[in-house]
């Protein structure tokens, strides 16, 4: 048996930073060669732990952006116009992706996967939507669809 500790988490072994006694050949075969864990000396823990800090680090500045863009969007609307039939249904429907590009307009950068859409939008109207801007984080917006 030998001790490692895990770069990635490994499903059966354990997580990420964690010191695992795993058999020799796994480790050699198989842990090592693909990078997913290192061998446990004192130099390799402090190397994953500076590694470790850095991720945490960075997770605390990505939380800390989104919470400042959903104080920005706390009010915030956009409005879209669009053609429309005589009975006032849409041509075609507003998906994430138009609400991205119309959010963007207004100089608000957003991933249209963080758009929770879950069926396109097809009449007009006023709508609620939450923005995932983090795992932890999220902003709603309001979309007012108006005939053009």
């Amino acid at each position: 048996m030998i001790k490692v500790i895990l770069r990635e988490d490994v499903s059966g072994i354990g997580r990420t930073g964690e010191v695992k006694q795993v058999k020799d050949g796994f480790a050699r075969n198989f842990l090592l060669p693909r990078n997913l864990a290192l061998m446990a000396t004192d130099h390799n823990l402090k190397r994953i732990e500076i590694e470790q800090k850095k991720i945490e680090d960075k997770k605390v500045l990505g939380k800390k952006k989104a919470q400042d863009l959903a104080q920005r969007l706390a009010n915030f609307s956009v409005t879209i116009a669009v053609e429309v039939n005589e009975e006032g249904k849409l041509y075609g429907s507003l998906t994430s992706q138009d609400i991205v590009k119309a959010v963007a307009s207004e100089g608000i950068e957003l991933d249209k996967k963080s758009v929770a859409l879950e069926v396109p939008i097809k009449d007009l109207g006023i709508y609620d939507l939450e923005v995932k801007l983090y795992p932890e984080v999220v902003a709603k917006i309001k979309v007012w669809v108006v005939k053009k």
